[in-house]
């Protein structure tokens, strides 16, 4: 029974935060002279599909890539809870192991507790690595143009 109701509270908490991403304001900003979408620097700029003026300096989203990033976010937001309830599950076996005054079963079982605790914290880690290099990989729109020579460019450096 304890059990059930912590999952149906992290289900819960889950479903909050996908609900929580915002959806993308029909208002527009001006960004400021100077920002990453204002680049010209000639007043400010009307800028839509923003919804704070912080966002003027974040790179315009390509339209193909909408699907792709919600799915990136909505992974890591779930590999980020994992990674909680993982630190969560360990510090609540360092409390039992603390309060089992001796008694060999309770040390087995807190033992045990921040034993799989560290695992799932080592899995949830590791899921979020290839889960971000492999979706940067395969669908990385920038290709290198010059991927055969690891020598640096000194031309632009004036003598």
């Amino acid at each position: 029974m304890k059990y059930k109701s912590f999952f149906a509270a992290a289900f819960l908490a889950i479903g909050a935060l996908i609900f929580a991403i915002p959806a993308p304001s029909a208002a527009a900003i001006e960004c400021p002279p100077g920002s990453l979408r204002n680049p010209n620097g000639e007043g400010y700029v009307e800028v839509p599909g923003i919804t704070s003026v912080a966002q003027c300096n974040l790179p315009a989203e390509k339209e193909n890539e909408g699907f792709l990033s919600r799915a990136v976010v909505i992974i890591n937001v779930i590999l980020g809870v994992v990674g909680f309830v993982a630190v969560v599950m360990i510090i609540m076996g360092g409390i039992s192991f603390i309060t089992s005054q001796g008694d060999s079963g309770k040390v087995t079982k807190a033992k045990n507790t921040v034993l799989y605790g560290i695992i799932g914290l080592v899995v949830a880690l590791l899921a979020f690595t290839i889960v971000n290099f492999v979706l940067s990989s395969i669908f990385s729109t920038e290709k290198q143009a010059n991927t055969g020579n690891l020598s640096p460019d000194y031309s632009n450096i004036a003598s």
